[in-house]
């Protein structure tokens, strides 16, 4: 399966970028920092639509099976500008829509990295319920923190895909 790694931290040298490394290690992902890309908030008006969220969904659509999610955890929550790109998948589901459908069947993981082991079910909620409302398999997550060496995880969870 050809994977992406879709990276949103908001340093270019933490955590995340270890593990980013980490999983590329494991699994020669392409890699893409999403702060190097320009696209912008949801609009219900749909005037960004020219911006890089939707050429880069059709290029990744495309090209991968399999999307990574790697994004440090902010106040309990995924990054600003993850959160931004997940909102706008409601534009493949509003004036995307063959687009949109196109990622039905395609696979998710999410892996995060914080400074503790602080995270219970709910976190992930949104990156599940999002996968399965659009139809792709959600193929599991994992947290990762400084104090603890995830290797052997990072390899059996990608490994489990391949």
């Amino acid at each position: 399966m050809k994977c992406i790694i879709l990276s949103g931290s908001s340093r270019k040298d933490g955590d995340t970028a270890k593990l980013v490394a980490n999983i590329k290690a494991v699994n020669n992902a392409d890699t893409v920092d999403l702060n190097e890309l320009q696209f912008t908030y949801y609009d219900y008006a749909h005037h960004n639509r020219d911006d890089d969220f939707i050429s880069s969904m059709r290029h990744w659509i495309a090209e991968y099976d399999t999307f990574i999610f790697v994004t440090p955890v902010y106040w309990y929550a995924m990054s600003g500008i993850m959160k931004v790109f997940f909102d706008r998948l409601s534009d493949l589901i509003t004036i995307e829509k063959e687009l949109g459908r196109k990622l039905r069947g395609k696979n998710m993981v999410v892996l995060t990295s914080s400074i503790g082991n602080n995270l219970d079910h709910h976190f992930w909620l949104p990156f599940m319920h999002t996968a399965d409302y659009l139809g792709m398999n959600y193929l599991g997550n994992l947290h990762t923190y400084p104090e603890k060496d995830n290797t052997q995880e990072i390899e059996k969870l990608i490994k489990s895909f391949n």
